[in-house]
């Protein structure tokens, strides 16, 4: 089969490895029908070390089930299926409490014996626990209108929903947003979703922060640093707001949250921090009662809450991905992502 490996930084290469095959009996195998580049593929992408080795890639997939083993319950082969970025065994405590990416038995693809999505097919461990079916769902063809929004699903929607729920945004709460990506964009969304009012989106990028306001943003900051936390606080009456979702992972973004949360606020991160420290003493944080929240997203716990709303196109997410290319391509989706040519690129196996 055809997938796709990283040897160093803007090094992709798309190459042909072994097909997967079963190694244990709670184990599926799954034809990838669509597959995507993320965000966070972009900071291996930029500083992963040069080696003799490429490193599988890719952590949200669609797709159908060819094999399944054994002691596999709740699949057969024809089922198409979504798989979130984390696997999980659906059984331990962390799952059953809807933390499936703290999962006792799980784990993350491309980590040890598990490959990545960007591919042909994937053994998938612990398939029960980990994929969700799409009952009665069979795609029409390559073009078929809802595989976009059903791939957010493995990632990007759950996790800008992660941010929103985590942050406790609700009708009475105003949001700030910080991250025009694909993330930021669906934290835009949710917040909608969950009934606020006041969502103000910080982002430069007018294709993308026109998106913004079409997933119910109200306000949009273009500015950066002191000057966009001041024009954050003239929106507020000078107060900030009670929310602040980060989806960018930068240092510089976590001090423009701080910037801008209210006094009694939440600022919750979903963007995968790129710096080991970050201020939370008492003129950050402490002082101000602010609340520090978010983390790697248990998208798991949300694709049956969002899958009835993605079918019935009462939500379309699938808006963010701009460029659609075949796998063989990928390379391609990785320089037009790095570039901001691409907003987000959907793979097409």
């Amino acid at each position: 089969m055809r997938a796709t490996f990283m040897y160093g930084a803007g090094d992709v290469r798309v190459e042909t490895t072994a097909d997967p095959v079963l190694l244990n009996p709670t184990d599926a195998i799954v034809r990838v029908v669509n597959s995507c580049i993320c965000g966070s593929d972009l900071h291996p992408y930029h500083h992963s070390p040069a080696g003799g080795t490429g490193s599988s890639m890719g952590h949200e997939f669609i797709g159908i089930v060819e094999e399944i083993g054994a002691a596999v319950r709740t699949l057969a082969k024809g089922d198409f299926v979504i798989a979130p970025f984390a696997w999980s065994c659906g059984n331990c405590d962390f799952c059953r409490e809807g933390l499936q990416t703290s999962c006792s038995n799980g784990g993350f693809w491309n980590s040890g014996d598990v490959a990545g999505g960007q591919a042909e097919a994937v053994r998938v461990p612990l398939a029960d626990g980990t994929l969700v079916k799409v009952p009665g769902y069979t795609p029409s063809g390559a073009d078929d209108a809802l595989l976009p929004s059903l791939l957010t699903l493995s990632d990007v929607l759950g996790t800008g929903h992660h941010a929103a729920r985590s942050a406790g945004v609700n009708a009475r709460t105003t949001v700030t947003v910080i991250g025009d990506g694909a993330v930021g964009l669906m934290a835009v969304l949710s917040a909608r979703r969950l009934g606020a009012e006041q969502i103000i989106l910080m982002g430069r990028h007018g294709d993308r922060t026109d998106l913004g306001r079409e997933f119910g943003a109200t306000d949009v900051v273009a500015e950066r640093g002191a000057e966009g936390i001041e024009r954050v606080r003239e929106l507020t009456g000078g107060q900030g707001t009670h929310t602040v979702l980060e989806a960018v992972g930068y240092m510089e973004a976590y001090t423009q949250a701080v910037g801008v949360v209210r006094p009694g606020g939440t600022i919750s991160r979903v963007g995968v921090p790129q710096y080991e420290e970050a201020p939370v003493g008492f003129g950050s944080l402490f002082g101000h009662n602010i609340t520090l929240t978010g983390g790697p997203a248990p998208v798991r716990a949300y694709i049956e809450e969002f899958l009835p709303e993605v079918l019935s196109g009462s939500i379309n997410p699938g808006k963010v991905f701009d460029q659609t290319i075949s796998l063989e391509d990928a390379a391609d989706g990785y320089r037009a992502m790095d570039s901001r040519s691409a907003l987000k690129v959907r793979l097409q196996a």
